[in-house]
């Protein structure tokens, strides 16, 4: 596609050199230059263009025309040349991309679409799209050739900064385009039916070629938008015609298992992309695309969805392997400064998809829960996107993954009781039971290191997470522009629309309160917490977390009644992690015989799974907080209206030593021993006197409680 653009700018360039005012040498010059140029033949365009230059010393345009016509010689490895060559043109004609508002400017267009080509592949798409779009202002006048030359640069840089919209817009005025130039060659045959020849046909057959491989190319671009905006309905209806124009080749074959992909059929995607032929592809010398490596990530992602985090990491390896061949083939460039994008072809600029690829093997490591090797793969990524907001919210993931411990460390050795008690000391008479400390208040995790230092701790999740939201779009209409890759299933870029950002800040804000309260921040964890609990659309699990996380801040704080308030268990009334309106309509999009493949993703053991186990927990943490208020008969009515909700074995270690406080603040020693023995709630508690005449208790079983942390981590969306 690079060297469609660059031959497409050079021809339509040559074609505007012959303007009026000119002589007829001039003109023959000109014309001869671009027949030349056309057909390949770089040599005898530099002589006629060299020759023009002679006549006419003044015209900067025969200046931008040679400087083309040496790029395409050079097999479009010389970019810093051309790069600096419009550079010097655009100093000479005083030309400004902001200040373009009149006719005059269009005279200029293009320089500006040459600049603009060059930024594209520089990946500034930012810069860019504001050249390509003051281009598209004057786009009247423009020859239809070059107007769509415009318009499909601009489609390509809408979709790689995730604005699929403003895509679709000018894709249907491309087609518009292409109708009425295709109607209008049309009429002109007609007209002189009589004068028809073997050139003429040749022409309209050429013609109507290209005119097909146009419609081809926007049925593909808007796949590509619908599959960014998830609207899976008219994804459908354009697949259809990306099958029918574009038959089985690789990129239609590459879009149709994305869209699978996103409606859940992962088994038909992996067929899809195994069914293409990578080798018919040209290669990413010729095209900047390494069809192996994207075949590898695509799979990898598929795989990712399903829940097989393992198989994952290895597709991604393989992408990463292949994308370090592809780079190497290429060799470093020149040791230049000045020349560093020279010595390779112009499009292969885009071939290295290195950070996007740790990207996603940094997502995969976390799921699979290997937080340092994922942390390590983020924290180079964001050397790149370092403006995108959940690419800092999953390195402080990373942080609070690796230093809050495993399920499995969390778990370990519970039936014993290593959860509850410390060590026994002592024998006989004076043999007495050590217990546990639960508080992690104020724990120190850097060792006086700065905290800016790139490491896996708490105070730089903190760091992570204010960036984060300083990050986030203040205005939710307008999506943050964020460099991305063109493969479009690959995590790397920034996506965020309105209904994915408030989803981020939702998680930023609720690992922003875990964070301040591991740190004893109680202030700002209450702060975040609030702030968390305002947010207009809040699914049921964070709202949750919300209120615990606040009530812990409030009873660190002094202020129980207020906690109280937040541990009402009225407050739990769905602790779902939400589903997105897009995810429904994909239900909604699937035919009768095809049913929703499970992604394979589990709930983590910690987490509350249903409205009763959290309104248990929030029961747990109520009778945590009346027992700081000496309340302990309504601490004692929360505990075991709790432990009627749920299973023995889903009791936390938390609450059998909050039962073990109210029996010793009631003066029943040995009861309290009996729970610790048994590591389980009692069935029923009677009074004092009762349970000295009656201390015979059911048996049960071999218990193993699940530990519950009275305060539960966040977890990753």
């Amino acid at each position: 596609m690079a060297a469609d653009k660059a031959a497409d700018q050079g021809a339509e360039k040559h074609e505007g050199a012959g303007t009026s005012g000119i002589t007829d040498q001039e003109k023959e010059l000109s014309s001869s230059a671009l027949q030349a140029f056309l057909a390949g033949n770089y040599d005898t365009c530099l002589q006629h263009l060299n020759t023009l230059q002679d006549i006419n010393k003044d015209d900067y345009k025969i200046t931008l025309n040679t400087a083309v016509a040496e790029f395409c010689k050079s097999n479009q490895t010389t970019t810093d040349n051309l790069r600096q060559t419009l550079n010097q043109l655009k100093n000479q004609v005083h030309s400004v991309v902001e200040e373009m508002d009149g006719l005059d400017d269009v005279e200029n267009s293009m320089l500006y679409y040459n600049q603009a080509v060059i930024l594209y592949h520089l990946r500034q798409y930012t810069e860019a799209i504001s050249v390509g779009e003051k281009l598209y202002q004057f786009i009247e006048p423009f020859e239809e050739k070059f107007a769509q030359a415009v318009c499909f640069l601009l489609v390509d840089l809408y979709l790689l900064t995730y604005q699929a919209e403003k895509a679709l817009h000018l894709l249907a005025v491309l087609e518009k385009m292409i109708s009425q130039g295709n109607n209008n060659s049309k009429n002109g045959k007609n007209e002189s039916g009589n004068n028809t020849n073997k050139d003429s046909s040749n022409q309209k057959a050429e013609s109507g070629a290209l005119i097909e491989v146009a419609k081809s190319k926007i049925h593909q671009y808007k796949v590509r938008a619908y599959i960014q905006m998830k609207s899976l309905k008219a994804c459908k209806r354009e697949i259809k015609s990306v099958m029918n124009t574009a038959g089985n080749s690789a990129p239609s074959l590459f879009l149709k298992s994305n869209f699978e992909y996103l409606r859940g059929n992962y088994r038909k995607a992996v067929k899809l992309l195994n069914s293409a032929n990578i080798a018919e592809h040209p290669g990413f010398m010729k095209t900047g695309e390494c069809l192996r490596c994207m075949f590898w990530n695509n799979l990898g992602c598929i795989h990712f969805a399903m829940g097989k985090h393992n198989l994952g990491i290895f597709y991604f390896k393989k992408a990463l392997q292949e994308n370090d061949n592809a780079c190497a083939q290429l060799g470093t460039g020149s040791s230049d400064p000045g020349k560093k994008f020279s010595g390779r072809p112009m499009c292969t600029l885009l071939t290295n998809k290195r950070y996007e690829l740790l990207y996603n093997c940094g997502i995969q490591l976390l799921h699979i829960g290997r937080p340092l090797a994922a942390f390590e793969c983020l924290i180079e990524a964001v050397q790149v996107y370092h403006s995108n907001p959940r690419l800092w919210l999953r390195i402080a993931e990373c942080c609070i993954a690796a230093n809050k411990g495993t399920s499995e460390q969390e778990t370990k050795g519970l039936p014993s009781k290593k959860g509850i008690v410390q060590s026994i000391v002592g024998q006989g008479y004076h043999r007495k039971i050590v217990l546990a400390s639960q508080s992690i208040q104020n724990v120190v995790y850097n060792d006086g290191q700065s905290s800016a230092i790139p490491v896996a701790s708490m105070e730089f999740a903190a760091i992570c997470l204010r960036n984060a939201l300083l990050l986030l779009p203040e205005d939710q209409q307008e999506p943050k522009q964020e460099n991305g890759s063109k493969t479009s299933s690959q995590l790397g870029g920034n996506t965020e629309n309105s209904e994915s950002s408030e989803a981020c800040r939702c998680s930023i804000l609720a690992c922003s309160a875990y964070v301040a309260l591991a740190l004893g921040d109680n202030l700002m964890a209450l702060n975040h917490a609030d702030k968390l609990l305002q947010q207009p659309k809040l699914s049921g699990s964070l709202k949750f977390l919300g209120h615990l996380y606040a009530a812990e801040a409030l009873i660190s704080l002094d202020r129980i009644s207020d906690a109280i308030t937040h541990l009402n268990p009225e407050n739990v009334t769905d602790v779902s992690l939400g589903i997105s309106s897009n995810e429904q309509d994909q239900g909604s999009d699937k035919g009768e015989n095809e049913a929703m493949e499970s992604s394979g993703k589990q709930t983590p053991q910690c987490y509350p799974s249903s409205v009763t186990s959290a309104r248990t927990m929030m029961l747990f943490n109520l009778g945590s907080a009346y027992c700081l208020r000496s309340e302990y008969d309504k601490a004692r009515k929360c505990l075991h209206q709790a432990a009627s909700l749920i299973h023995p074995k889903e009791i936390p270690p938390e609450a059998i030593l909050l039962a073990v406080y109210l029996e010793l603040q009631n003066g029943n020693t040995q009861l309290a021993l009996q729970i610790i023995k048994r590591n389980q709630l009692l069935p029923s508690v009677k009074t004092l006197s009762d349970t000295r005449k009656k201390p015979v208790f059911q048996p049960v079983h071999s218990i193993q409680p699940i530990q519950m942390p009275a305060f539960t981590t966040v977890q990753r969306k």
